[in-house]
């Protein structure tokens, strides 16, 4: 009787530590080893390692281990060539809203990452400079964008010609229907203006912004129509560039405009009041609020020290970032949705920098 010899295991490795040893090896992980290092298809762990995809805990915990064991990171580039998309979100922003992007960035990239995207900055000087980067924009093929800076129609054409989806941050187009998020500007205008004038005051000036920003522009049209609706005609208007500088210099030609001090002076944006109060304080020496009340808008986190403690409209930011994430993902996915625009109200924050009574 011939006995066969036992064949010895010995030296033959097992599929499992064999697919381990080759990545150790200096060979870069896939997917497909992912896959099958997990027992899945590769399908699967695109879904399992896609934020908001649909994946079974079990199974997300299953593909996770055996991507943490091999050393595997997604590949964006290759995804996004399968995918079709980018994920990559493009937001425009204007350096005028330099105090208060950073709040804005920082949750709109907070939902942007829930959703699997990445924000892609661009910063503008002043507003009307958008022809010189949107070329740059539609070169990075993005998913959509976020604009919280002026487009003309022209402009949001050649944007929906390659079926990217816009929304308007705090922005809107008069006479063009358009996806956007606000902050109730009038709203907030008439009800600083009304407070106002109910303490008594009745000598207003107003220190607007650069006439391109579309907020700051309808900001001073609702103070101006608000005082002119109580009987305050000719209110002095003059024009800063939303800069602490411009804030203070404000406030003297609003004096040599009226060859007096106003009761109030009403400032497009908070970085304005707060040179428009130093002015006031160390240049004329006078107490505020008691000689001159100065309100803004924005709620800025400077607004809030206490040598300014201004009285201002604080726009509800984490609210409008949440809002303008969820009307831009849900046009990603379904173009054909119609335009949507969100109006939120803004909160008085009253400080000690006017007197409401």
């Amino acid at each position: 009787m011939v006995r066969r010899k036992a064949s010895s295991s010995k030296g033959v490795k097992k599929p499992r530590v064999k697919l381990v040893d080759e990545v150790s090896s200096g060979r870069r992980a896939t997917s497909y080893d992912v896959a099958r290092l997990a027992g899945v298809s590769q399908s699967a762990v695109s879904r399992c390692l896609q934020p908001g995809a649909s994946a079974s805990a079990k199974m997300r915990e299953r593909v996770s281990r055996a991507a943490l064991e091999l050393g595997y990171t997604p590949n964006a580039i290759a995804r996004s060539l399968i995918t079709r998309r980018s994920n990559l979100i493009a937001v425009l922003i204007s350096n005028l809203t330099s105090l208060y992007y950073p709040e804005v960035l920082s949750e709109l990239s907070a939902h942007a990452t829930s959703h699997g995207e990445r924000i892609l900055l661009f910063a503008l000087p002043h507003e009307s400079d958008i022809d010189d980067v949107l070329d740059q924009v539609l070169q990075y093929q993005v998913d959509g964008v976020i604009a919280a800076v002026r487009l003309s129609p022209q402009q949001l054409a050649a944007i929906d010609h390659r079926r990217i989806p816009v929304v308007f941050f705090n922005r809107y187009l008069r006479d063009h229907p358009v996806n956007s998020v606000c902050c109730d500007q009038v709203d907030g205008a008439r009800i600083l203006v009304t407070r106002l004038h109910k303490a008594g005051h009745r000598r207003f000036g107003v220190i607007a912004g650069p006439k391109d920003s579309v907020v700051g522009e309808e900001r001073v049209r609702a103070t101006i129509e608000r005082l002119q609706e109580l009987g305050i005609k000719d209110t002095p208007v003059v024009r800063g560039g939303y800069d602490y500088e411009s804030g203070a210099a404000g406030l003297h030609e609003l004096i040599k405009l009226g060859k007096r001090a106003p009761q109030v002076a009403v400032c497009a944006n908070d970085v304005m009041a707060i040179g428009c109060i130093d002015a006031a304080r160390f240049d004329l020496g006078f107490n505020v609020p008691e000689q001159l009340s100065v309100v803004g808008f924005d709620g800025v986190g400077p607004s809030t020290w206490r040598s300014y403690q201004l009285t201002t409209i604080r726009q509800p930011i984490r609210r409008m970032a949440e809002a303008a994430l969820m009307l831009l993902m849900d046009r990603v996915e379904n173009p054909k949705l119609p335009p949507e625009k969100r109006v939120l109200s803004g909160q008085i924050m009253e400080g000690t920098s006017a007197r409401l009574g």
